[in-house]
């Protein structure tokens, strides 16, 4: 009996699971399917849609051009596609979101009706959210213990990749086109990085090559080409984590421990995403219950637009807009100077940041945000305040990428242009005054905690 292949955040051919179970059911006769869930399209901002499009266009070639992809209610459209195909079962990779999970309840009972089989094999992470426990079989609050849990636990060898596909040829709608081609058209998009699988595991290769041996050094580096870039390819699911983490085994250098740590980061968000799906958007702790936020409207769009009078905030804030990314360390700058300097609540920029990158992941995107802000599964956060002069001269000590991105700039030199304000003609080229003075905003921003803490 035919079998039908719902594809999601795992838009690819290699260490594909599901694939293979759909394989093994289908007895020659596979379909595969793409649903535009018009819920998670009209909500995701321009650039996710654009790189769901550019993915979903990439990975076809990999399945013939047999994809079909159609716009609906998952709940309506895999039913009838499974009807179409006359197919015994709808394989998935096991989603692990809240959203996902309600919205997969949902598409299996209405298979059920139809005595269609509902099968989930694997999930995006090496280990799937909710099996990683302590001692007493509870969840880890904090990641050092549950990345050594982590480790312990394991996970298996890549899947094997399929010799060959033999594909039904389902039609796709021309509605689901046509909006995945508006969503290429659209003007102003920042310049995407090339999609698909390929893609992926070219860059994982050049990574490996270039830049992994000086990892553990650079990573904190703007100005450096020292990421791996591929968090836009885990989070569409171009290239498994399994995948990475069996190419580093061998390798045993300190560079290659300390990006599977940062593997752990994103596998450990996703399981107090699992645990707590409420967190989303809410805070994870309560300590800061009460506390007294703002609303600076005209100053949070100065932040979107990179025009706050903190050049590394500013630098960051315009390669976002610019690229659909932002180098991690600058994340958490920008983070702290909204909610630290602006006292804004964390939502509103994890809210922008999900609707501008590429890679916006909700359980990494907004639990990181929560980390800076002070409300996530950090022990000790009443302390932090980052200073983004002194950040900006310790990871960007020559002032490289503030010159990279703000043009406005690009007179200063060296670490100078990290306090436009105290060279001469630093504001000759019309860079804006800093919208706030960051030594009084942290005396606020302490303030704040300690009449919280005291009740």
């Amino acid at each position: 009996m035919p079998a039908l292949l719902w594809l999601r955040r795992d838009l690819r051919r290699a260490d594909h699971p599901a694939l293979l179970a759909a394989l093994d059911a289908a007895d020659g006769a596979l379909a595969v399917l793409f649903v535009v869930d018009p819920h998670l399209w009209e909500r995701g901002g321009p650039v996710r849609r654009a790189w769901v499009a550019a993915s979903l266009q990439a990975v076809q070639a990999s399945y013939g051009g047999r994809i079909a992809v159609r716009y609906g209610r998952p709940d309506e459209v895999v039913p009838a596609v499974a009807e179409e195909v006359r197919a015994g079962s709808v394989h998935v990779t096991r989603e692990v979101t809240g959203a996902g999970m309600r919205r997969d309840e949902r598409v299996r009972e209405a298979l059920a009706t139809q005595g269609v089989e509902w099968v989930e094999t694997g999930t995006p992470y090496a280990v799937g959210p909710g099996l990683v426990r302590n001692g007493s079989g509870d969840p880890y609050k904090v990641f050092t213990p549950f990345h050594r849990a982590w480790q312990q636990h394991g996970w298996p060898a890549p899947a094997e990749d399929p010799a060959e596909l033999s594909l039904l040829d389902v039609e796709s709608d021309d509605e689901a086109l046509e909006l995945l081609d508006e969503a290429l058209a659209v003007e102003d998009l920042p310049e995407l990085p090339a999609a698909g699988e390929a893609a992926a595991l070219a860059r994982w290769a050049d990574f490996c090559d270039e830049a992994l041996a000086d990892y553990t050094q650079d990573r904190d580096r703007p100005d450096h080409d020292g990421t791996s870039r591929l968090s836009a390819y885990l989070k569409i699911g171009a290239v498994h984590p399994r995948t990475l983490l069996a190419d580093l085994a061998p390798k045993r250098s300190t560079g290659s421990a300390t990006f599977a740590k940062e593997l752990a980061w994103r596998e450990f968000y996703a399981d107090v995403l699992f645990h707590q799906p409420w967190s989303a958007w809410r805070d994870l702790r309560d300590a800061l219950e009460g506390l007294r936020y703002d609303e600076p409207e005209d100053a949070i769009e100065a932040w979107k637009r990179g025009e706050t009078g903190y050049p590394i905030v500013d630098a960051g804030m315009r390669q976002l807009l610019a690229t659909g990314w932002m180098h991690n360390r600058v994340r958490m700058i920008t983070a702290s100077f909204l909610t630290k300097d602006l006292h804004v609540w964390w939502p509103v920029g994890a809210r922008w940041f999900l609707d501008r990158l590429v890679d916006g992941d909700i359980a990494s995107n907004n639990h990181g945000w929560q980390w800076v802000a002070g409300t996530g599964t950090d022990a000790a956060p009443y302390f932090r305040v980052f200073n983004p002069v002194l950040q900006g001269e310790k990871f960007d000590p020559a002032g490289d990428y503030v010159r990279r991105w703000i043009p406005e700039l690009r007179h200063v030199e060296g670490k100078a242009v990290h306090q436009p304000w105290e060279v001469e003609d630093g504001y000759a080229e019309g860079y804006p005054r800093r919208l706030v003075d960051h030594s009084e905003e942290r005396k606020d921003t302490l303030a704040r905690y300690e009449a919280v803490k005291k009740g």
